[in-house]
């Protein structure tokens, strides 16, 4: 774990020159939500966060708390208790609220909120039922509320209705509230005597969020805790957003079980984005299981998880798994300097050990460099010249118990291709590992590259680890391998993405785009578009497709035939039709007037039998060479409009090999899309096939995501499968289209 009191370690972003500086980062300079600008897109939603002034929430000069009670044995009492002990600690007056005490732990108890004797900062309300106190908080003109009662939208549709009451009585008293269902871990004693950047935490549920907590133990610093509950109004979104703009937050850790609102999350995610601060979340339903429990839990929607997922690593937010993997990943993102090198070196006393966690780092896509000649040579001054020095270094144990041992980490370390230096304990062995951790603390202060220590002992109570390595605040010490290459391989993932990161919101269309109007007018609310219809609407956005005319009659397909160029594709048209070929009702490689005259009669046929209603048959282009591939859009529930891409044809149903993301993204996004794919190779060209046109495939991409932009309220899906990439330079065809209008 990086340390704790002897020094501040910061990165090299500017967001560390204003820790270090003491300069202040702008922020909310009123009460109440404030944001950069108020523009929109062009469906009308937010292009930026807007940031709560939550600094009276964290530290009010004045509380009132409801229903205050000094009865033992009363649950009231006890959280009475902690709230004046922390009002102490933060320097804030105290006022009880109750009708029949006259005094509380020795204060006078005033017998309702009108009765306070000033303007109250924090009200907190210990009382089954909030609503009605609600109202009397916005007669006293109250900033903040929090709401510990239960019975909310976590047990059911009756306590769902209830906190819809209630989250419209906030909306209206303008007061800001957290809760209900939450508790009381925003109101714990952090430590005060610990140095650097700290995390700030935000959990749905408060005992997720110990491990975290309990890292001040090992010398992180803790900032804050917000434990948002059921979120009716404050949620996960509003304390990303203000953790942000603190200067003294070097990361955000989050423990999430279901987001309120999907824009407004990836709105505060951009905006951390934007000040380079990680954000480390658990984000719980990636099954059935765990999404059915977040839901009872605090009433949340979870959402499709691999939407999720896909929107998290859009804006760089690190997802892990676990309460330790988030515990040592926002510690190690939150105090380690920007990296000079993505070069990993791992360290050992042991070749066994050495090519153990070499392996594991390759796996996890960590770069290990191989050291130059140059460099093996100068350590082979020090290290026997039987043992491997190219990567990993083993020095097979005894040039760490003298001086050898420090040459050897600091000719590591002075290697430009070395970034990051993980030397894995495997167990105590003293006196050799105490001399070898103390170089390695010393050559970490002396260093500005990142040096990660995994002691591996059970114990975890020895001299070098509980002093020399806890005491450091330049080592970055883990209990396991694990979470040390997985810690590492998010740090380095996070600054290369900090330093390409340009934020989609700035370049979202504020306008609609001229293909706006001809596309509306091609919608039916309600109904599935046929094929036809569904081209023209890929038409309206410049989306090539065959050459094809709709008919009706077989003469009428004989002459559109000899217009489109032999062979012909017959395919029949109509709003209904979702699956054509398993009907019967499409006709490929048609060379002749007479193939086409009994095509036309055998799809008309084939439709009055099945009972399909069409609008004609469609003579189409034939089009074979190329990669088929899937484009479209789907609504989801919390952030509504995606855009897919996949591997097309059978294939999509087959290997379901798609990524995803949320509008707007640029350029650079939709070529991680394809990146993503397992079939990206096929796009490179194989087997003698020639490459397909990536360029015009991204182009597809990102007109199918207008659409998704500027029709999202009126399209639920669209599919366009397949569309055919041609060789380079030739182009994409949308060979097929569905399109759903809402």
């Amino acid at each position: 774990m990086l340390g704790s009191t002897h020094g501040t370690l910061t990165t090299d972003s500017r967001r560390a020159r204003v820790i270090a500086c003491g300069e202040q980062r702008p922020g909310p300079a009123v009460h109440g939500r404030t944001a950069d600008t108020d523009e929109q897109d062009v469906s009308g939603r937010p292009l930026y966060a807007d940031v709560p002034d939550l600094d009276r929430f964290f530290r009010p000069g004045s509380v009132a708390v409801i229903g205050a009670s000094d009865t033992e044995g009363r649950p009231n009492t006890g959280i009475t208790r902690q709230l004046l002990d922390w009002a102490e600690r933060v320097g804030a007056r105290v006022h009880p609220v109750h009708p029949t005490r006259p005094s509380v732990f020795g204060i006078p108890c005033t017998a309702s909120v009108a009765d306070l004797p000033e303007e109250i900062d924090l009200a907190v309300l210990l009382v089954a039922d909030p609503l009605p106190v609600i109202e009397e908080l916005t007669e006293a003109k109250v900033r903040f509320a929090v709401v510990f009662a239960s019975g909310f939208a976590e047990t059911g549709e009756e306590g769902a209705a209830a906190q819809v009451r209630l989250a419209a009585a906030v909306r209206r008293s303008g007061l800001r509230l957290l809760g209900p269902n939450t508790n009381l871990n925003a109101f714990e004693r952090f430590r005060d005597d610990l140095e650097g950047p700290a995390i700030a935490l935000i959990t749905q549920s408060g005992h997720q969020g110990r491990p975290v907590f309990a890292a001040q133990e090992l010398g992180i610093r803790l900032s804050h805790w917000a434990p948002t509950g059921n979120e009716a109004d404050l949620e996960t979104a509003d304390f990303i957003s203000y953790f942000a703009e603190r200067p003294e937050v070097g990361a955000i850790a989050c423990y999430v079980e279901g987001l309120k609102d999907g824009r407004a999350f990836l709105l505060a995610a951009d905006r951390a984005a934007r000040r380079e601060v990680p954000v480390v979340a658990v984000k719980v339903g990636r099954t059935e299981a765990g999404a059915r429990t977040a839901a009872s839990h605090t009433g949340k929607l979870t959402g499709a998880d691999d939407v999720i997922d896909a929107a998290l690593r859009q804006y760089g937010v690190i997802r892990v798994d676990g309460l330790d993997e988030l515990q040592d990943t926002a510690a190690l993102l939150a105090r380690a300097r920007a990296p000079r090198a993505d070069g990993v070196v791992v360290y050992s006393i042991s070749g066994g050990t050495g090519a153990h966690v070499a392996d594991l780092a390759s796996g996890l896509g960590l770069k290990l460099p191989v050291l130059s000649e140059a460099r093996q040579a100068e350590l082979h001054q020090w290290i026997p010249q039987y043992l491997s020095v190219a990567n990993p270094v083993d020095n097979g144990g005894h040039p760490v118990g003298d001086w050898r041992g420090r040459k050897i980490i600091d000719a590591i370390l002075a290697d430009p291709a070395v970034g990051v230096l993980i030397c894995p304990v495997t167990g105590p062995f003293p006196p050799l590992s105490d001399r070898l951790v103390r170089d390695l603390v010393d050559a970490a202060e002396a260093s500005d590259k990142l040096v990660c220590v995994v002691w591996g002992s059970p114990v975890g109570t020895e001299p070098a680890y509980r002093e020399v390595l806890l005491g450091s605040s330049r080592v970055a010490t883990f209990r396991t391998v694990g979470n040390c290459l997985g810690a590492v391989r998010a740090y380095l993932d996070h600054h290369r993405f900090v330093r390409s990161y340009h934020s989609p919101f700035d370049e979202a269309p504020r306008t609609p785009s001229p293909s706006y109007r001809k596309a509306l007018a091609l919608m039916r609310p309600g109904q599935q578009l046929s094929e036809h219809a569904a081209k023209q609407l890929l038409r309206a956005y410049g989306i090539r497709v065959p050459r094809e005319q709709l008919v009706t009659s077989a003469a009428a397909a004989v002459r559109a035939a000899g217009l489109v160029g032999y062979p012909v594709v017959m395919k029949a048209s109509g709003a209904q039709i979702a699956h054509k070929t398993e009907l019967g009702l499409v006709k490929v490689g048609l060379t002749s007037a007479s193939q086409v005259r009994d095509a036309y009669r055998e799809l008309t046929d084939i439709a009055r039998y099945e009972g399909v209603a069409l609008d004609g048959i469609l003579v189409c282009q034939m089009v074979e060479r190329g990669v088929e591939m899937v484009a479209g859009v789907t609504h989801d529930a919390l952030f509504g409009p995606t855009v897919t891409v996949g591997l097309g044809g059978v294939l999509v149903e087959v290997l379901h090999d798609t990524a995803v993301r949320v509008p707007p993204f640029g350029e650079e996004q939709a070529r991680d899309m394809l990146a993503e794919l397992r079939g990206r190779p096929l796009l490179d060209g194989v087997r003698g096939r020639p490459p397909a046109d990536l360029e015009a495939l991204v182009e597809v991409i990102l007109r199918v995501q207008r659409m998704a932009l500027e029709l999202g309220d009126h399209l639920a899906e669209l599919d366009i499968n397949p569309l055919m990439v041609l060789p380079e330079g030739q182009g994409a065809v949308a060979l097929d289209a569905l399109a759903v209008c809402r």
